[in-house]
């Protein structure tokens, strides 16, 4: 575990992290660049209005990113039970093709 030290929206914050430093700075510079962004366009607006509405935008980002992995997930097993039914189907026509045949050799063979 190694700690970092950030600075977001003009707050020092200490973290141990086992991430790679350089993905932690990355993101706290994001957070604070959007935090800052949301202060600088509305005057009215304060730094914990901008970090939770900045928050807000994350959640609302993560549960639509899960839903979407939760419905590539549906498709992939669907993708996946087609593909093992058309394994299956290709497997049964290759059998009925080889009995097929021998019985055109045999008829062929009687006259």
């Amino acid at each position: 575990m190694e700690k970092i030290k950030l600075t977001i929206a003009g707050g020092y914050y200490n973290i141990n992290t086992d991430d790679d430093l350089e993905y932690v700075s990355a993101l706290a510079d994001e957070l604070d660049k959007k935090i800052n962004a949301l202060v600088q366009s509305n005057a009215r607006i304060s730094v914990t209005q901008a970090a939770v509405l900045t928050a807000l935008e994350y959640a609302d980002f993560y549960k639509k990113s899960e839903r979407d992995c939760d419905n590539l997930r549906t498709q992939i097993q669907a993708y996946l039970e087609d593909a093992a039914r058309s394994r299956t189907d290709a497997e049964l026509a290759k059998r009925e093709v080889a009995s097929l045949t021998k019985e055109i050799e045999a008829l062929r063979g009687i006259k």
